[in-house]
Formats: C-alpha cells, sequence, structure tokens
C-alpha cells in the first residue's frame, strides 16, 4: 500500500448473497496481494443476515461481526467493545443489485486505468472507492468505524482539511451539488456550527432550498460516514437490545423477525439536531419499500433515540468533490462510463481500458471499452460502452450502446444489426447445480422500474409496448402473469428473458429478434420463446451467479493481456510488462502468460525482441519465488541448461526458447528453483543481446598499410575520458531499442595519457602476453604465454588472466578459434611467428573513466599495425563492441568514442539495429579549451566501483519497461543534446547545470550508486562548483568537479582535508586531449 495511507485494522465488505460470500472475499484478499490494502489487515466479507435489512441493518451486522473476530482474536470467549480501542474500522456496503452489472455497482468495472498500481488489473467501483478513502478521507481520523457505500462513483481531487480535534459522535461526508440533482437524492440540513439537522430525501424544492449554502448548492448526501470510538461502543451495545437484535445474524439465529433498518433515515436521523422525537419516531422513509410504521419499527427508533440521541452529528464538506450516484437509469450508467468528468481523482481515463482492440480507429470519441477483445471491424459510436465481452467484427454500435458479457460466438450473431440506444448482456445464472448464460435485452431509454399504467405509458426497447406486441407476436399476458396485478407491472418483473428450452441450446438469438425479425423466421422464432422457461429481471438478478461471472471477467482479462504482450514485444513499445506479469502471477495465470512469450520469442523478427521476451519470463519466474529462493543475480551456467543456451549461440532461437521451456518447467517447485530458473533465462537474454551488439562488427573497415618487421614494436596511447551526460543511453539494449547520445571528452590524467598498448612480432611461435595495471611503481603485472589453443580457450571469462587480450587476437582475426589448426601453424603460415603484447593502465581498478573499454580500442589498433592493417577510429569504435561481446563483459560504446576520438565529442546511436555509432566533435569558441583545462578537476574518491552489479539491475529495469528507467532515458539523451549546445556556446554555468542533471539521472537510473563517503565529497565541494558527477556509472571511482573559480586544486585540497568521513580521497588535473588514440610504429629497442 501506498505511504501515507490508513492501514486499516479490519475491512468490512457486506453482501446480499451468501453463495457469493467467498468470490467477494477473494477478490478482496487479491486487492491485498497486489498492495491496495496493508497486508496487516484483517479481511471480512458478510453476508447481510436477511435480504434487504437496509442499510442501517447491514451496518449493525457487519459491526458486530468485526467485532467478533476481534474479540476472538484477542483472546475473548464473548464479544468485547474493548478491542474496538485504537482499531481503524472499514465497512463497505454492496447494496442491491443492479441490473447493469452481474456483480453490482460495487464491481462496476471503471473505463480507468490506475498509475499507481502495483499489478495490473481492471478498475472497480470498489478499488477507486479503497483509494479514495484509504488515502484521502482515512488519514487523520481517530480510532473508529468508516461506513462506505458503493453505489456511487465519488471524485475527490485531494486530501480535505477535515478537522478532528476533540471529535466524538458521528460525521457525515458531502460532496456539494446541484439542487436539480438533489431532487431525486438526499441531502443535509446543517446549521452554521456544522452540525446536521436533518436529512432530506428527495425534498420539494423549497426544503431543498433551505439546505443551499454559498453559491447556491447543496451538501448531497454522499453515502459515507464516520463513527467515533465512544458512538461505535454505544450501537454496538445495541445488537442485543430487541427489536435491533433482529438487524444482526445473531438475533435471526436466535430466532428473531427480521426488520429494516435505514443507516441514513434510522441510525444518522435520530443525532440530527433539529428532529423531534415524535416525528422521528412516526416517519416514513421511501429508501426502502415496505411500510415501515409498524410497533416494531417505531421499538426499533426508541431504542436508538434513547441510545444515541445526545450523540452530536456533524459534516464535513468536499467542496471540490464530485458524486454520482449509480441509479436504475441505463442512460445515466452509460454516461458514468463515457463522460471523464465523472473519472474519480488520481485514475486515467481511458477510452480503451485494459483492451485487445484491432481497428482502434473505429472508436469514436465519447465511446468506451473495457476489459474486451474486439477483433475484426468493429464500429463503437459516441456514448456506447462495451465490457467484458470478445466480440468478432464486423459489428457496429451507433450512440448509446451497452454491450456486457457477450462471447465471441453469440458476438457473431450481431453481424448486420444496426445497434443503436440498446442494451445487450450476457448473464452467468446458476440454477441450483446449473450453471447457464442468459442473455437480455433492453433500450437504454427505458425505465425498469416504470409500474403505474405501464402498457400505456411505458416503453421496451425504447417504444411503446403496443409496438413490441404488434411487432413480436408476444401478448402482456404471456409476459405478466395473472399475480401481478396491472398496477404492479414493469420491466423489471416482465418474464422477457429465455433461460432454457427442452430441445434447443439458446443463445443472444433468443432476445435479438425483439429488434427485427424476417417474416419467415418470426412463427419459429415466437414458438421457441413461448417453449421456453423464461424469467423477469427481478428473477434473474436473484440467481445471478456472481463467483463465475468474476471468474469470466479474469479469464478475458488474461486473454487481452496476452495480446497486449504480443503486441507490446512485437511492435518494440516501451510500455512496462511488469505491473501485468504480477498480476498473472498474483491469480495464477502464468503458464497461459510464458506459453505467449516463449511464442514472442520463437517468432521475433531480432534477437532484440526475443532477448526481452525472455527477460520478461525472468521476471514472471522471480514473481513466482515472491521474494523467496535468494538474489536473482546469480551464475547461470548449470549444465541443465547447457543445451537450449547452445541453441541460442548457434542462432537457433526457435528451438533454443522450445528447450528452455522443457528445462523451465522442472524448475517450478520452490523458490530456491524458480530464483535459479529466472537466472538462466536472464543469461539466454545476455546471449541474445551478445547477437544483437554482433552486428556492430559489420561497420569495422581494415585497409591494408606496410607489414612492420620483425621485432619493431607498435605503440598505441590513449588518453582516458570523463562522460558529461547521456551515460547509460549507450548501454544495449537501451541503445539500439531507445537510442543514445553522450557526450564526453579525452583528458590526460596529471599530464598523462594514462593508457596503452605495444606489441611486436617475435620468432618464438607463441603469444606473450603482459598486462600492468597501476600507478607506476605499483604497477600489478601479470604475464601469460600461450603456445597452444587450450591455453586461449578462457577468452571469454573476463577475471581470467589476459582474457581481454587474448579475445583482441581472435577479433583481430589473427588467430581462429576454435579451428583444428594447432596455434603455432596457424602464426607460422600467417606471420611467420608470434606475437609480444604488453598493455598497461596507470589508472586504479574501477576508477569509472573508461579503462577497459580504452584499452581494448588501444590493443585493436596496435594489433591490426602489427599484423600491415588500419583502421579509423569509428571502425576501431565498432571493433570494440564486438570484442566486449566476444569477452562477455557487454558494456556500451562511449568509453571508447571518449577516449579514441580527441578533444569533446557527442557520440549517437539510433534505435535499430544493426548497432552503429556516429561522433560529431564539437567545435567551441576559441580559449574554451583553455578554461575547460582550468576549471575541471579530478577527486578519487577512494571506493571501487561496482558497475557490473550495477548494470545487471539496469538491465533489468529496462527490459520491465519501468515508466521511471523509460522517462530517464529519454531524460539522459535530451540533456546529451543541451550539453552539446552548452559547449558549443562556451556556457561554463550552463554544463554545470547539465553535469547535476546528468547526475541525478544516474543515480535514477541506478540506485545505490551514490556511496556515504561520495555523498559527503560532493557536499563539500557543492559551494565551489557549478556541478560534479562520479564518472562512468558511479559506485565509486573517479569525481569529476567543473569548479566555479579557475585553478582551485590547492583550496578544494584544504576543503577535503578539514571534511569528516570522506575517506582516502586524492586529488588529480585533468585536461583536455586533442589527439586521442596515437599509434606509432617504433624501433625494436622501445
Amino acid at each position: 500500500m501506498a505511504p501515507n495511507g490508513v492501514e486499516w485494522t479490519i475491512l468490512v465488505l457486506s453482501c446480499q448473497h451468501k453463495d457469493s460470500v467467498y468470490a467477494f472475499q477473494k477478490e478482496l484478499e487479491l486487492r491485498q496481494k497486489r498492495g491496495t490494502i496493508s497486508a496487516s489487515t484483517l479481511l471480512l466479507t458478510v453476508e447481510d443476515p436477511k435480504a434487504h435489512v437496509g442499510s442501517g441493518g447491514a451496518t449493525l451486522n457487519a459491526l458486530l461481526v468485526a467485532a467478533e473476530h476481534l474479540s476472538a482474536k484477542a483472546g475473548y470467549t464473548v464479544v468485547s467493545s474493548d478491542v474496538l480501542q485504537n482499531a481503524h474500522i472499514l465497512i463497505l456496503h454492496m447494496g442491491r443489485d443492479f441490473p447493469f452489472d452481474d456483480c453490482g455497482r460495487t464491481f462496476t468495472c471503471l473505463p480507468v486505468e490506475d498509475p499507481s498500481a502495483s499489478a495490473e488489473a481492471p478498475v472497480c467501483n470498489l478499488d477507486s472507492l479503497l483509494l479514495t478513502m484509504t488515502h484521502k478521507l482515512g488519514p487523520g481520523s481517530p480510532p473508529g468505524v468508516w461506513v462506505c457505500s458503493t453505489d456511487m462513483i465519488l471524485s475527490i481531487p485531494s486530501a480535505p482539511a477535515i478537522n478532528w480535534e476533540g471529535f466524538h459522535g458521528a460525521k457525515v461526508i458531502s460532496v456539494m451539488g446541484n439542487m436539480s440533482y438533489a431532487r431525486n437524492h438526499g441531502v443535509y440540513l446543517t446549521d452554521h456550527q456544522d452540525f446536521v439537522c436533518d436529512i432530506i430525501y428527495q425534498g420539494s424544492e423549497s426544503e431543498i432550498q433551505s439546505c443551499a449554502k454559498d453559491g447556491g448548492k447543496v451538501p448531497l448526501v454522499s453515502g459515507i460516514v464516520f463513527f467515533s470510538l465512544d458512538t461505535v461502543e454505544r450501537l454496538l451495545a445495541t445488537h442485543a437490545i430487541p427489536p435491533l437484535d433482529a438487524c444482526t445474524y445473531m438475533g435471526l439465529d436466535s430466532g428473531a423477525q427480521p426488520i429494516q433498518l435505514s443507516l441514513f433515515f434510522d441510525i444518522l436521523m435520530c443525532m440530527a439536531r433539529g428532529v423531534k422525537e415524535e416525528n422521528f419516531l412516526s416517519r416514513k422513509v421511501s429508501e426502502v419499500e415496505d411500510n415501515r410504521t409498524t410497533a416494531r419499527v417505531r421499538n426499533s427508533r426508541v431504542v436508538l433515540w434513547r441510545e444515541l440521541r445526545d450523540l452530536p452529528l456533524t459534516i464535513a464538506y468536499i467542496p471540490n468533490g464530485c458524486y454520482h450516484y449509480m441509479t436504475m437509469c441505463a442512460d445515466d450508467h452509460i454516461y458514468n462510463l463515457t463522460c471523464q468528468a465523472a473519472v474519480p481523482d488520481g485514475l486515467i481515463f481511458c477510452k480503451v481500458a485494459h483492451s485487445h482492440v484491432s481497428h482502434p480507429h473505429l472508436l469514436e470519441d465519447g465511446c468506451s471499452v473495457t476489459n474486451s477483445l474486439l477483433e475484426g471491424e468493429i464500429s463503437v459510436g459516441p456514448q456506447s460502452v462495451v465490457q467484458h465481452c470478445h466480440l468478432q467484427g464486423p459489428i457496429q454500435l451507433a450512440s448509446g450502446c451497452l454491450l456486457t458479457g457477450l462471447d465471441m460466438i453469440s458476438s457473431l450473431s450481431l453481424h448486420g444489426h444496426q445497434l443503436n440506444d440498446v442494451i445487450i448482456q450476457g448473464h452467468s445464472v446458476k440454477l441450483r447445480d446449473i450453471s447457464l448464460t442468459v442473455y437480455t435485452l433492453l433500450g437504454s431509454h427505458d425505465d425498469l422500474k416504470e409500474s403505474s399504467e405501464v402498457i400505456t405509458t411505458g416503453t421496451y426497447l425504447n417504444r411503446p409496448w403496443t409496438e413490441f406486441f404488434e411487432r413480436t407476436g408476444i401478448r402482456e399476458g404471456d409476459v405478466w402473469g395473472p399475480e401481478i396485478l396491472p398496477h404492479k407491472r414493469c420491466l423489471m418483473n416482465a418474464r422477457l428473458f429465455p433461460i432454457f428450452h427442452p430441445l434447443e441450446v439458446l443463445s443472444v438469438e433468443a432476445v435479438l429478434w425483439f429488434l427485427k425479425s424476417e417474416d419467415s423466421k418470426r412463427c419459429a422464432q415466437l414458438k421457441q420463446w413461448h417453449s421456453s422457461w423464461r424469467m423477469s429481471w427481478e428473477e434473474l438478478l436473484m440467481h445471478s451467479d456472481q463467483e463465475a461471472s468474476l471468474a469470466l471477467r479474469r479469464v478475458l482479462f488474461f486473454h487481452q493481456a496476452q495480446k497486449k504482450v504480443q503486441k507490446v514485444l512485437l511492435e518494440r513499445k516501451d510500455c512496462s510488462l511488469l505491473m501485468l506479469i504480477k498480476a498473472a502471477v498474483h491469480e495464477g495465470y502464468c503458464e497461459p502468460l510464458l506459453a505467449t512469450l516463449d511464442q514472442v520469442a520463437s517468432i521475433a523478427e531480432d534477437p532484440g525482441i526475443a532477448a526481452r521476451a525472455l527477460a520478461c519470463i525472468a521476471d514472471v519466474l522471480g514473481c513466482m519465488a515472491k521474494g523467496e529462493g535468494g538474489l536473482r543475480s546469480g551464475p547461470a551456467a548449470n549444465q541443465e541448461w547447457s543445451v537450449p543456451l547452445k541453441h541460442l549461440k548457434n542462432g537457433d532461437i526457435v528451438q533454443g526458447v522450445k528447450k528452455l521451456a522443457e528445462e523451465r518447467g522442472k524448475w517450478l517447485s520452490r523458490p530456491s528453483l524458480l530464483v535459479r530458473a529466472a537466472r538462466h533465462y536472464e543469461g539466454a537474454e545476455q546471449i541474445l543481446i551478445h547477437q544483437a551488439v554482433m552486428s556492430a562488427f559489420q561497420f569495422v573497415i581494415v585497409g591494408q598499410v606496410e607489414f612492420p618487421p620483425i621485432g619493431h614494436w607498435v605503440v598505441a596511447e590513449c588518453p582516458a575520458r570523463i562522460d558529461i551526460s547521456g551515460g547509460w543511453s549507450d548501454t544495449p539494449p537501451i541503445t539500439y531499442e531507445h537510442g543514445g547520445a553522450v557526450v564526453n571528452i579525452a583528458v590526460l590524467v596529471d599530464g598523462q595519457r594514462p593508457i596503452g598498448a605495444r606489441v611486436r612480432r617475435i620468432v618464438e611461435l607463441e603469444l606473450r602476453l603482459v598486462s600492468a595495471s597501476g600507478s607506476p611503481g605499483r604497477e600489478v603485472v601479470t604475464e601469460v604465454v600461450c603456445q597452444s589453443l587450450e591455453d586461449i580457450q578462457d577468452y571469454c571469462q573476463p577475471h581470467a588472466p589476459g582474457a581481454l587480450l587474448k579475445a583482441a587476437f581472435i577479433c583481430s582475426q589473427i588467430i581462429s578459434y576454435p579451428s583444428e589448426k594447432l596455434l603455432h601453424d596457424q602464426l607460422m603460415e600467417q606471420f611467420g611467428g608470434g606475437f609480444e603484447l604488453h598493455t598497461w593502465s596507470n589508472l586504479p581498478h574501477g576508477s569509472g573513466l573508461g579503462t577497459s573499454s580504452i584499452l581494448a580500442g588501444a590493443v585493436m589498433a596496435a594489433l591490426y599495425r602489427a599484423t600491415g592493417k588500419s583502421c579509423s577510429s569509428e571502425s576501431l569504435i565498432h571493433a570494440v563492441l564486438h570484442l566486449e561481446q566476444v569477452l562477455t563483459t557487454g558494456g556500451g560504446w562511449q568509453d571508447q568514442v571518449g577516449g579514441l576520438v580527441p578533444g569533446i565529442k557527442i557520440g549517437r546511436s539510433m534505435a535499430r539495429l544493426p548497432l552503429k555509432v556516429e561522433v560529431e566533435k564539437l567545435a567551441v569558441p576559441e580559449s574554451f579549451i583553455q578554461t575547460l583545462n582550468n576549471h575541471l578537476l579530478l577527486v578519487y574518491t577512494g571506493k571501487t566501483r561496482l558497475a557490473r552489479n550495477l548494470l545487471q539491475d539496469v538491465l533489468r529495469n529496462w527490459y520491465a519497461r519501468l515508466p521511471a528507467i523509460v522517462q530517464n532515458a529519454d531524460a539522459l539523451v535530451s540533456n546529451a543534446e543541451e550539453c552539446a549546445c552548452a559547449f558549443s556556446q562556451g556556457d561554463l554555468l550552463k554544463l554545470g547545470e547539465c553535469l547535476n542533471c546528468y547526475w541525478q539521472q544516474k543515480k535514477n537510473m541506478a540506485p545505490g550508486c551514490e556511496p556515504l563517503a561520495v555523498r559527503h565529497i560532493m557536499d563539500a565541494l557543492q559551494p565551489f562548483v557549478y556541478g560534479q558527477s562520479l564518472a562512468g556509472a558511479g559506485g565509486g571511482g573517479f569525481l569529476y568537479v567543473l569548479t566555479k573559480q579557475p585553478k582551485q586544486r590547492e583550496n578544494l585540497q584544504k576543503v577535503l582535508a578539514n571534511t569528516q568521513g570522506v575517506g582516502k580521497f586524492r586529488m588529480h588535473s585533468i585536461e583536455v586531449d586533442m589527439v586521442g588514440i596515437s599509434v606509432q610504429l617504433l624501433g625494436s629497442n622501445f
């Protein structure tokens, strides 16, 4: 659950039907898994003790059950109000059935998406209200009980300033509304101290006018109330007092007769200041249909008056809130699902929400499609809604339509119909042990409950009943039996809808013929209708299989989700699938999702798409481990996985993916195996990244030059580099999936070019490899002699001695590996001898200055020249990309761009394969180079950088397309372009801003790259610099700073020396190198 929200002690959902308790409890538990509800919250779904007990009866019963569970948890053997101390309780009432959604108003899906959700799922009204109660209304309230109806769509822009100081009694929450809207709803009459004086329902114009506040608006009864602890204790005590005991399951179990009680017009009304006792005891309330002037109702009110009258009832206004009651009017319902003004705050209106639409251009503005699949040509007009459907076109929906619960087979019957202002629904119905789908048809302008003179004034399918009877041959007596008196007849009790036929399987055709029917078919259709067992709306709602409806919606959601996965991956969309993956894991849909990812990886056109699909599989497996089983990062070379990985290395992606899936099936039984399987999928992903980056090799162009004599040295020397902006955007796969841009500078460190290589041919048929690293006098020297191909076989193990140098001999094609030809034969035939290669770097390990990639460039340049070849810096950049893939270190291109190309430049790569890097040298104002030299300083932090660990996390987040990472990648590239402009203008201040922005972007990309000691250094230097950043990926190594004043080395040395917590630092000078890589042919005595 997001921070600053209420951690409810207990959350109770009350519902009408006992058959739905399990299904709704599961829905609450799913939301708890997603993090919408705190993990510590006790969840209860409570059946109302009897149908139509009223909102008050449901509240009292829910409160009793909550107290009972808390009492048992605390070890009590009886219900005790003591357990309510410090408790934050939320009671949500589902209320009565809703004809436009089988799962009621509570689970009506809204045409929105929740950008803050931790797992992807359709957003129901329940989710919206939970968001409001948990994060807007609930925070700040004292312990007590919130009661919230779920029969309205409520939007509250921000957390209101509710005064809770010294509060007791009850407080109603009210949204302000127009007087015209209030005529059909409840309003509060309040005094100047915000005490509620009366509650008026469907009042006269003068009564409503008396409630008006400044601006002419009135406080609407918005279905939300808060009870303080003392009020809750008193209310709870009434559960044992007859006749109020009949509102609870305990009373009914004890033989009491059920009674209806209204939360607002019974419980709260007795607390309203302006209400007189006799008026309260005798008043009629239209919230319920039954005559409530019986002695038992009066006695209930007597108890409530006695127990609650002295408690204050106050009001909290939500001036900018928006309230839409979900009426029984179809037009209102369609408005709520198509109007952006009705969208709760914090959610985003989506014309297409959690749906797959093959022809989105056929959806007009003002419509909405939610949790559906629309395949083929399906046009949807304005103010039309499609929910929970799988439709196959061609289908035409004009305006004013609502389609819910239709599968693909039933949608075929819609072909050829011109649908306008109609509602077609498929309902899951259960009759004892028989599950059925029943179809209903309604006009969007029909009045479901109009009963007075329905035949003469009412409509069906938006036309008078007489027209319907004439068109179909159906008679009034067929629709209403004699037991329903004429003045009681309405659409709700009209037995129109066939549910079962003794000989035929019923489909949507059983009602579609109501709209139009060919003369040749009408007799058969009428006969089928007469021969069918039929139900009315009222009867259907009583037998609604809400568990089946929710299950079908879930299946449909994951069906469209599989389509989304295919589309996102194959079309290379920067859309995160991680929330969808989490949803599949929470709800047990991993296997279909894994199968879809397997399919995408197999049919992908390039290895980049396949690699992302494998990364998604790794995420699925990681989520299935549920945080157990060890770290995601780890080895991926178990022999059990060698066969599929070998297929991938050989370029056989289809067979490799198939074998990976077969092996995966053996590793799903426990978290530790799942994590290890995820690591191997990330290993497989790296193989495909490797293949994608290898495409850069085609841009390596090698020329021919004079062959140096044996014994003559070829020396290649390079500067280091500092990256000024854009780093990480050069890293595969980001660089070829998003596109990259990096600005960096070739630099001398303390006046020296710190990186180099020298090579010469020797008479001996062997490879002598000598590597030195570290500052002069403190070098660590490694010597390796390769006399056979076996000595070279560890070239792809980066930490093996001389691995980079061995890989360079292979990439420069001096030797072939693997090969049937022996090493000394290869050397003799091509070169008449062997090679001696020395490399050095005077920079500490993990410096962040691009050492390893620049060194690779120096080695490749020296080897090319020693074998009579030459290549440009541009070719060397791509040659290093190729070499680092062979070496298996991976990495981007900015390091070699920085160290091989002189001066200040920007490197760019497009979002495509093959991967090609283009470099633009930046022209700067005259003398600006010297200005930079005077203002740049290098600080060695003493901390070793761990780029490899950082890289694994960044790649995982990139493949997940986390929105923050995608936005950061965009920002890296745009900041690099701004930085290039700042260089061109010679603007130090702007450069400093770009540098600071870049450092923040690095931290966004790889959290944890700023050690505490580095933070201390940067804080100490901040007053003296325009900008600063750790070099490379961060985590340690060198810090470079752009000072405000020139030549500040000694001054800043003193500042850091007097700063605690900075560790062992060293200050170095740097200056712009205007040469780049230099390659020289020297004599044999060098």
